[in-house]
């Protein structure tokens, strides 16, 4: 008998897996804070024999080498990948035995696509394909996307993930579960993933990369590529180098006064708290990314790099639960933190600062141009599907340095569900705009009677 735990990582869009027999087990891609895969090791009762990389990741930092340090396990890592530190290098067809009683062993495919050196692991039990660790190469409904590495290969891997995919669905049997690590809302697939379960036999059936001739799916892949994460760029690096060990342990406290004076020195200060709350009296001057939304990914994308961030939170067990993340895209150390609400964040004296949450269907009645700005901060993929007429469109990851563009006025931001618009609406607000947060599905905006116009 084997078995195969997920470690959902819902914040980033990814999936590390924990996969074993009745002794020992395998990590495969696991994230930086490996409590979390030691953990799920102690409930099988079982031994981490062995730590595989897919790839040298873009879009996180790694736990693997880490992983692999602590619990005294085998580190493999795909040859191509130019690494830093000692590891156990993987070649196309390489078994690696997990656990001998119950049958279990990894084969190594190579799947460039994704990387030059992705390479899957078939589980195999007593010789036999039960699932494939897949990394970003096969996803559920798509693959990962090929631009990632060096624009000069893009088009080179996305021939390459065409041929992958064929590959795994040529030599593995239909039932074969498929597990990748991206594809649930990582900005690392080539598109939206369709649903959380799936197998070899309905990929080939489904797959974009096994339905289509690879010209046609080479021209389709290369024309859907949005915008990468600007935080991409400091991934690939950190992980080739070898990731140092986290530290998770509370920052240093701030009190009102340290916070002013952070502010003042322009440092940011990210308020965790829900939109709803925020918007409702927050300290001048700090931004909203709520810790429940993908607190990662977005404020990795848009602080500019190493630059000191403080955290406010309503909670301990919120300000935990951000550091978790934050790690996990190398914001390794808030600069400092506090706990509480606003009353506990402002000076003696200091009111807090608010601005108003509406709907589509308030917006429906004002007119942009008319002492009004309609400001769409969607991706250009979504404003693609349809705008409103009159609408200025400036992505979130480019509003922080965009805001003289903003005209004068009254500024209703939106965009397709209400999370990136209290982002902006707080980016707005701290440079002293007028400021409306839509808080609505963009979905409502056609009810409500706004023009909605298609490119």
């Amino acid at each position: 008998m084997f078995f195969v735990d997920t470690i959902e990582l819902s914040g980033l869009g990814n999936r590390s897996y924990l996969a074993g027999g009745e002794e020992t087990a395998v990590a495969i891609d696991p994230p930086r804070d490996i409590d979390l895969v030691i953990a799920a090791a102690v409930r099988r009762g079982v031994r981490i024999s062995h730590v595989v990389e897919t790839h040298l990741h873009n879009d996180y930092v790694t736990g693997g080498l880490e992983l692999a340090r602590v619990v005294g396990a085998a580190y493999l890592v795909p040859a191509g990948a130019r690494v830093s530190f000692e590891r156990i290098r993987v070649h196309d067809g390489d078994r690696t035995q997990i656990d001998t009683r119950a049958g279990l062993s990894l084969r190594a495919l190579a799947t460039p696509g994704h990387t030059p050196h992705h390479t899957s692991y078939a589980l195999e039990e007593n010789g036999a394909a039960v699932a494939v660790f897949s990394g970003g190469s096969l996803l559920i409904g798509t693959v990962g996307r090929p631009d990632l590495v060096e624009p000069r290969l893009t088009e080179r891997l996305a021939r390459a993930q065409h041929a992958s995919a064929h590959r795994l669905v040529a030599e593995l049997p239909e039932d074969a579960a498929v597990l990748p690590t991206h594809g649930f809302g990582s900005f690392c697939s080539s598109s939206q993933s369709q649903g959380d379960a799936t197998t070899i036999g309905k990929e080939k059936a489904s797959n974009e990369a096994l339905t289509r001739d690879a010209d046609t799916f080479v021209a389709d892949l290369l024309a859907g590529l949005d915008d990468v994460p600007a935080y991409y760029a400091h991934m690939g690096p950190a992980n080739a180098a070898g990731p140092a060990p986290v530290d998770l342990t509370p920052p240093a406290v701030a009190g009102a006064d340290e916070i002013a004076d952070r502010l003042a020195a322009g440092e940011w200060v990210v308020d965790l708290r829900d939109r709803v709350a925020f918007a409702a009296g927050h300290v001048s001057g700090s931004f909203n990314f709520e810790a429940e939304g993908q607190l990662a990914t977005y404020l990795a994308w848009l602080i500019p790099w190493d630059k000191p961030v403080t955290l406010l939170a309503e909670s301990p067990g919120q300000l935990a639960r951000a550091q978790r993340e934050l790690v996990r895209v190398g914001i390794d150390r808030p600069t400092a933190a506090a706990t509480g609400g606003p009353a506990d964040w402002l000076r003696e004296g200091e009111a807090p600062a608010s601005y108003r949450r509406a709907t589509f269907a308030d917006l429906a009645g004002r007119h942009p141009g008319e002492g009004v700005v309609v400001l769409d901060v969607r991706r250009g993929s979504e404003r693609a599907g349809g705008y409103i007429d009159g609408s200025l469109h400036i992505p979130i990851h480019t509003l922080h340095g965009r805001l003289d563009e903003v005209p004068d006025g009254e500024v209703w931001v939106h965009c397709a569900g209400g999370m990136r618009a209290a982002v902006a609406a707080s980016l707005l607000d701290a440079a002293g705009r007028d400021v409306v947060a839509v808080d609505d599905s963009f979905d409502a905006a056609g009810r409500a009677g706004l023009l909605i116009r298609n490119p």
